[in-house]
C-alpha cells in the first residue's frame, strides 16, 4: 500500500508541475480529462490556481484600489505595473547581450565612491558598465573557445532588437486594449449584465466579499454617472462662456509652456559652458533640478485651471490636462535632445556619449526624488491643510493626468538614454517598484475617491498610445540621428574611430558579401532593412489595415444599435400580447360568446402579424449574440 501511495503522490506532483507551464484554460481542460475522482481534480486545480495567483504580483492591491477609488485611479497603477514588466524585459535583453560579455573583459575600478554620486552618476560610476564609454570596441576572445564576440555588432544589434521588441509590444498592447475597450460589444451595453449578474458565489471569505461589493458599487456609480452626463445639453449662452474660458486657459497654458522651454534652452547651453570652466560635481545637478521644478509645479498650475473651467464630464478634464502636459514635457525633452546632439556631441569632450548618459541619469534620479517629495510632502500637506486649516478644501483627489504623464516622461528619457547607458532599465525598475508602494501608501492615507465617478476603461488605451506617439516615435528619430549622423568619440566606446555608428553595419555587410553562405543576409539588409521603398510599402499596408479595421468597428457599432432597437421593439410586442391575453382571460369569465370569439380573433391576428414581423427582421439582421439574447 505504501508503494501505491508513493506512486500516486509522485504522479500527482508530476501532473501539477506539467500544468504550471500551461495557461489556465489548457490546464483546466487537461484536468477534466484525467481519470481521477472529483475530489482529486479539485485538489489539483486548487494547487494550480494558487500558483497562478501567486504569479500575479499586486493583484489584490489593484483590486483594493479599484474598489475604493474606481477605475480612473486604477488605470494609473495598472499602467505603472505594465511599465515595470516592460522594463524587466528590457533589462534582461541588455544585460544578457551587452553587459555580461563586457564584464568578462572589465578591469578593476580603483576610483573612490561617495554618496553624492548616486544623484550625479559621475565619479565611480563613470568607470563601470553603466555608461557607453566603458565598453570596448574589440572582439572578445575566451581561452579554449574558438568563437569570438564582436562588441560593436552586439551593442548595435542588441539596442536595435530592444527597440523592435518595444515597437511590437506597444502595438500588441494597444491592439489588445483597443479590442477590449472599444470593439467588444459589452462596452456599448455599459456592462449592465456584468454589474447586476456577475456575483461570484464561490467567494466565502468576508474580506473578499466586502471587496467584491465595493467593486460592484463603484461600477454602478460609474455607469450611472455616464448615463447622467450623456444627454445633458447646456444652454447656448453657457456653452459660449465655457468656450471663452477654455480658450483663455489654452492661451495661458501654451504661453507658460513656451516660456519654460525657452528657459530650459538657455539654461542648458549656459550649463555646458559653466561645467567646462568649473569642475564642480554639485553644479551638474542644476539643470535637472530646474527641469524637475518645471515638471512639478507647472502641471500643478495646469490642474488649478479646473477650478475655473469646471468640466461637467471628468474624462474631458483629464484629456485636456494630459494634452497640455504632454505638450510641455515633450517640448522640454525635444530641447534637451537638441542640446545633447548639437552642443554636447560637438563639444570635443573626451567621451560625449557618457556625458549624455550622465545627464539622463541625473534627470531620472532627480525626477524620482521630486516624485517622493510630492507624495510625502505635497499630498500630505494638502490633506492637513484641507482637514485642519481650510476645511472647505477637503481631502485632495489623486491627480491621474499629472501622475501618468510623469511615467510617460521618465519612460521617454529611458528610451533615449538606453543607447548611452545600457543599464538604465535596471535603475528604472527599482524606481518604479518603490514608486508603486509610495503612491499606494499616499493614495490610501492622503486622497479621497473622485467626487464624480467615471469609467476610465478606455484610458489605458490612451496611455499606451501616448507612449507610442509621440514618445517612442520621437525616440526613434533621436537615435536615428545619433546612429546615422553623429561621429562617435575617438577614444571611448564600442564605435570609437568610425565616421558614424552605422559604418559598423556597413563594414560587416561588406565582409559577408565575400562569403557565399551569407549572401541571403546581405540581400535581406539591402532590400528590406536598408530599403526606403520597403518601409514605405509597409507603412501604406498598415494604414490600409487600420482604416479597414476602423470601418469594421463602426459597422459593429451600428449593428449593435440596431439590435438594441430590435430587442426593445420585441419587448413592446410581448407587452402588447400579454395585455391582449389578459383581456381574453377576463372575457372568458363573461357569458357572452360573441365577445370571447372576437377577442380570440384579435389575439390570433396580432400573433400572426408579430410572427411575420419577426421573420422579416430575422432575414434582415444576422443572429443575435448570446449576451444580447440574455438581456
Amino acid at each position: 500500500p505504501f508503494h501505491f501511495f508513493f506512486c500516486d503522490f509522485y504522479a500527482e506532483e508530476r501532473l501539477v508541475v506539467s500544468l504550471i507551464n500551461l495557461t489556465s484554460r489548457d490546464a483546466n481542460k487537461i484536468i477534466r480529462e484525467q481519470p481521477l475522482t472529483m475530489q482529486e481534480k479539485r485538489k489539483i486545480k486548487g494547487t494550480v490556481s494558487e500558483f497562478f495567483q501567486s504569479m500575479q504580483v499586486w493583484q489584490r492591491t489593484l483590486k483594493i484600489i479599484g474598489g475604493k477609488f474606481g477605475t480612473s485611479v486604477l488605470s494609473y497603477f495598472s499602467f505603472l505595473t505594465w511599465l515595470l514588466k516592460f522594463n524587466i524585459l528590457s533589462f534582461i535583453v541588455n544585460f544578457s547581450f551587452i553587459t555580461i560579455p563586457q564584464l568578462m573583459e572589465s578591469k578593476p575600478n580603483n576610483l573612490s565612491f561617495n554618496s553624492l554620486e548616486l544623484l550625479t552618476g559621475a565619479g565611480y560610476f563613470q568607470q563601470t558598465v553603466l555608461y557607453y564609454g566603458f565598453y570596448t570596441n574589440s572582439t572578445i576572445m575566451r581561452k579554449g573557445i574558438s568563437s569570438s564576440y564582436n562588441m560593436q555588432l552586439a551593442y548595435i544589434f542588441t539596442i536595435g532588437l530592444y527597440l523592435v521588441i518595444c515597437f511590437f509590444c506597444l502595438l500588441y498592447s494597444m491592439a489588445c486594449s483597443f479590442r477590449n475597450n472599444f470593439i467588444n460589444p459589452h462596452i456599448y451595453s455599459r456592462g449592465t449584465a456584468k454589474v447586476v449578474f456577475s456575483w461570484d458565489f464561490t467567494i466565502t471569505n468576508e474580506k473578499a466579499v466586502k471587496l467584491k461589493q465595493r467593486n460592484l458599487t463603484t461600477e454602478i456609480k460609474e455607469t450611472l454617472s455616464e448615463i447622467r452626463h450623456e444627454n445633458v445639453i447646456a444652454p447656448l449662452k453657457q456653452r459660449m462662456n465655457h468656450l471663452g474660458i477654455h480658450l483663455g486657459a489654452w492661451i495661458v497654458s501654451t504661453g507658460v509652456a513656451i516660456a519654460c522651454c525657452v528657459a530650459v534652452y538657455y539654461l542648458s547651453f549656459y550649463n555646458l559652458k559653466f561645467l567646462t570652466d568649473h569642475k564642480n560635481q554639485t553644479a551638474t545637478l542644476l539643470l535637472p533640478f530646474i527641469v524637475c521644478c518645471i515638471n512639478l509645479f507647472v502641471p500643478l498650475f495646469y490642474s488649478s485651471f479646473g477650478l475655473v473651467e469646471k468640466f461637467e464630464i471628468p474624462r474631458h478634464q483629464v484629456f485636456v490636462i494630459i494634452t497640455r502636459n504632454i505638450f510641455l514635457k515633450i517640448s522640454i525633452i525635444g530641447i534637451l535632445c537638441y542640446y545633447w546632439l548639437n552642443a554636447v556631441a560637438i563639444s570635443k569632450k573626451e567621451c560625449w556619449e557618457t556625458l549624455v548618459g550622465q545627464d539622463i541619469y541625473r534627470l531620472l534620479m532627480m525626477n524620482f526624488v521630486f516624485t517622493l517629495f510630492d507624495s510625502f510632502c505635497g499630498e500630505f500637506l494638502r490633506r492637513i491643510i484641507g482637514t485642519k486649516l481650510i476645511k472647505s478644501l477637503g481631502v485632495p483627489e489623486f491627480d491621474i493626468a499629472r501622475n501618468v504623464l510623469e511615467l510617460i516622461y521618465t519612460q521617454t528619457l529611458l528610451w533615449i538614454g538606453i543607447f548611452f547607458s545600457p543599464l538604465l532599465p535596471f535603475i528604472h525598475m527599482i524606481t518604479l517598484f518603490i514608486m508603486f508602494h509610495i503612491k499606494k501608501i499616499s493614495l490610501m492615507m492622503n486622497c479621497q475617491p473622485p467626487s464624480k465617478a467615471w469609467r476610465a476603461s478606455q484610458m489605458m488605451t490612451l496611455f499606451i498610445f501616448l507612449l507610442f506617439f509621440p514618445s517612442f516615435t520621437g525616440v526613434l528619430c533621436v537615435l536615428a540621428i545619433t546612429v546615422w549622423r553623429l561621429k562617435p568619440s575617438d577614444n571611448c566606446g564600442p564605435f570609437q574611430g568610425l565616421p558614424s555608428i552605422i559604418h559598423a553595419i556597413y563594414g560587416w555587410i561588406e565582409i559577408l558579401s565575400s562569403k557565399p553562405g551569407y549572401l541571403w543576409v546581405v540581400w535581406i539588409y539591402r532590400n528590406l532593412i536598408g530599403s526606403v521603398h520597403f518601409f514605405f510599402i509597409l507603412t501604406v499596408i498598415v494604414l490600409i489595415i487600420t482604416y479597414l479595421y476602423w470601418q469594421i468597428i463602426e459597422g459593429r457599432k451600428i449593428m449593435i444599435k440596431l439590435l438594441h432597437e430590435q430587442i426593445i421593439n420585441e419587448g413592446k410586442d410581448k407587452v402588447f400580447l400579454v395585455e391582449k391575453l389578459l383581456k381574453v382571460q377576463e372575457a372568458q369569465k363573461k357569458p357572452s360568446p360573441f365577445s370571447l370569439s372576437l377577442e380570440r380573433r384579435e389575439v390570433e391576428v396580432s400573433l400572426k402579424i408579430w410572427w411575420i414581423d419577426l421573420e422579416s427582421e430575422r432575414s434582415e439582421f444576422p443572429p443575435r449574440p448570446r449576451h444580447l439574447l440574455a438581456l
